[in-house]
């Protein structure tokens, strides 16, 4: 019994539905019944066989369409309040990205994992809005106490740290070592007597006699320290607004640690000459910051910073904590412009060296807009070199320059003076009763569009064409037209003379070759220099070159961007076609590999190789095959027994011994297997 199939459902438009089949008209198709919507059930007499139906004479009935059609006519509107609220489904519950759906489905094989703890099921709970108020209003607390209670540190709170002191704390006032700042001259005699401070500090002192530490400051010599604060007053007056304009062109942005301003700067704050590195200073934490560390107030424009970065935080946090007063150790003081935060620090008390373990490689920077040389901007900031591979190029074996780059500009300036005065000669009316320096620009020169691509033609070839713009500014057309006098005048006069007059150089060609020279010379000090600076280097033992800029290529692995080769380019596209290989030489390469064998092609060997293998072949085969011959026969009776196995009938072992070669091997488009031969493949 044949299974009439549901068709697929077509909804075509009332107006060009054909009429219903009738079968009267064709006697010789047994009698069928109207077709039913899909939901009844479809009865057929016994003897019935069922055909297929072209297109056109598909049984349909007019109904369809209307029972098919949606039943009750409610809006959009209802409909989705229908389906979200009524139903409790959203879009945005079952509308998910492939990501979204697949970490869904992922969950436990796609079943959703139930809550097993209490603990879990009270934290799924609490997500609740309604029931989180409804707990906070039994345990009687107010909102703030009851997120302080959920965010309070949960574990054991180790003890609070205490410094031991070796021996009494020594602060200083001791004027810094830098004073004065670069470019501000001071007073020398008075620079002289601060400086003796630093003398007297490299005096020793007993640490037995400092058991008690001295707070009487009545008799102590402060007289140098009140020089250098005398000098440092009238250096922040003169420069505070100039550093305050700097601070706002170069650090838009807020970040902790940036020179304080507007207002949050305060008369008295100390600038950054005040500090120097050893300095015991008292301050306030002001910032944490989990990726760069804490940043403690001393009484400076700039906050200090002491560098702490990342877990590390696990171990400290318990111990430093946001506005407690510390004791730090200026450790370095830095170039604000150049440096994230020019004062670096530690924590003196409480000290927290040992539970610091994630140190800095390098002090974080600023990149600005100026710094186009990256190896300047690492050298000044201490860091180590681009690591690069090295160009096997030596400076001092390269040819000498003579090529000075104004050359270019000269030529240019030479030819548009040779022009115009070439046209003055033509056309003597167009220049008259005018100044040679006088003469003006047709348009207005522009220097950006001075030079214009475009296209012409030169024996029928369209070529492309630069016109290079040039300024009558530029030109000494006078000095030009004189020189073209003089010679006319000399070629004049040989011609009388019956000789033959040449112009060897003209006025800016001997220009251009003193440019040259010029260059040519200083290239030649460089070179000498340069060896100079060689052989120097080599008689104290001194490296080349700076180390770690050059590596070796291990260091950047196998495949690794190269900057030189056109493969990284923007806008490469390949080779150029004469060098890829054609459509034709692929296909034959690929067949070529495709063989079974060494697949040698024959242009890869000369003709008299490729005569000489094949004749050690043959030599080699013809053992082979008497010892073939010999075993055949003895074959033969076996080979009848087994004739059953038909599908055995290739010998392997041709395929073991790799020195055995046969001569008469298959040829394939040029192409010999030399491990496969068709012997005894065909003789059944």
């Amino acid at each position: 019994m044949q299974i009439l199939q549901n068709p697929p459902l077509f909804s075509f438009p009332t107006k060009t539905l054909p009429k219903p089949y009738n079968p009267q008209n064709r006697s010789s198709t047994p009698r069928l019944l109207p077709w039913r919507s899909l939901t009844g059930t479809l009865t057929l007499p016994g003897n019935f066989a069922v055909k297929s139906f072209s297109s056109d004479e598909f049984p349909v009935d007019e109904t369809f369409l209307e029972k098919f059609g949606p039943k009750d006519k409610e809006t959009e509107d209802e409909a989705r309040a229908h389906n979200w609220i009524d139903r409790g489904w959203a879009p945005w519950e079952e509308i998910l990205t492939p990501e979204a759906d697949f970490a869904r489905k992922s969950l436990n094989e796609g079943e959703e994992v139930p809550l097993q703890s209490p603990e879990a099921i009270e934290a799924f709970k609490m997500l609740n809005p309604k029931y989180r108020q409804k707990k906070m209003e039994e345990s009687g607390l107010s909102e703030d106490e009851y997120y302080a209670k959920q965010f309070e540190i949960k574990g054991e709170i180790p003890e609070p740290l205490e410094t031991v002191w070796d021996g009494p704390l020594v602060v200083r006032h001791v004027p810094p070592r830098d004073w004065p700042p670069m470019g501000w001259e001071v007073d020398k005699k008075e620079l002289e007597f601060i400086r003796e401070a630093h003398k007297l500090q490299a005096m020793r002192v007993d640490l037995g006699e400092l058991e008690r530490a001295r707070r009487d400051t009545e008799d102590l010599s402060l007289e140098r320290y009140k020089v250098f604060l005398k000098q440092y007053n009238e250096w922040v007056a003169a420069n505070k607004d100039r550093l305050e304009e700097e601070s706002y062109k170069y650090d838009q942005d807020y970040y902790p640690g940036r020179r304080k301003r507007g207002k949050d700067y305060q008369e008295g704050m100390y600038e950054l000459p005040f500090y120097y590195p050893g300095q015991i200073c008292a301050g306030k934490v002001t910032t944490l910051h989990l990726y760069q560390g804490a940043f403690v107030d001393i009484g400076g424009v700039h906050e200090g910073w002491v560098p702490i970065k990342g877990n590390d935080w696990y171990w400290i946090r318990h111990h430093i904590k946001v506005g407690m007063h510390v004791i730090v150790e200026i450790l370095a003081k830095r170039d604000p412009y150049r440096f994230r935060f020019p004062i670096e620090m530690r924590f003196v008390d409480p000290n927290i060296d040992h539970l610091i373990f994630n140190r800095f490689e390098f002090p974080p920077i600023f990149h600005r807009d100026e710094d186009t040389n990256l190896d300047e901007l690492r050298r000044d900031c201490g860091r180590p070199p681009v690591p690069r591979k090295d160009p096997g190029i030596k400076v001092e074996e390269q040819p000498l320059l003579s090529n000075h780059p104004y050359v270019d500009k000269l030529w240019q300036i030479h030819v548009a003076e040779q022009m115009i005065v070439d046209d003055m000669e033509a056309n003597p009316d167009k220049y008259k009763d005018k100044k040679l320096s006088e003469l003006t620009d047709d348009d207005d020169f522009n220097e950006e569009n001075s030079v214009e691509y475009t296209k012409a033609y030169y024996k029928k070839t369209l070529l492309p064409k630069m016109i290079l713009k040039t300024s009558v500014k530029e030109l000494d057309l006078e000095a030009a037209f004189t020189e073209r006098e003089l010679h006319n005048k000399l070629r004049s006069e040989a011609i009388e003379r019956g000789e033959r007059y040449k112009i060897t150089k003209l006025r800016r060609n001997i220009e251009m070759d003193e440019y040259d020279l010029i260059h040519w010379r200083r290239s030649v000090e460089e070179r000498e220099a340069l060896i100079r600076d060689i052989s120097c280097r080599r008689a104290l033992g001194l490296p080349l070159e700076e180390p770690g800029r050059y590596v070796d290529d291990s260091y950047f692995g196998k495949d690794q961007y190269d900057p030189s080769n056109p493969l990284y380019r923007y806008d490469y596209w390949g080779e150029p076609k004469n060098s890829e290989k054609s459509r034709q030489q692929r296909m034959t390469d690929a067949h070529n590999k495709s063989i079974v064998g060494r697949g040698n092609v024959w242009y890869e060997m000369s003709y008299e190789d490729a005569i000489k293998e094949q004749t050690q072949r043959e030599a080699r085969s013809k053992g082979v095959f008497q010892k073939e011959a010999d075993e055949e026969d003895a074959n033969r009776d076996r080979d009848e027994e087994d004739e059953d196995d038909s599908d055995d009938d290739f010998d392997y072992s041709i395929l073991d011994d790799s020195s055995v070669n046969f001569s008469n091997q298959p040829v394939v488009n040029g192409t010999e297997s030399s491990r496969i031969s068709d012997e005894g493949v065909f003789e059944n």
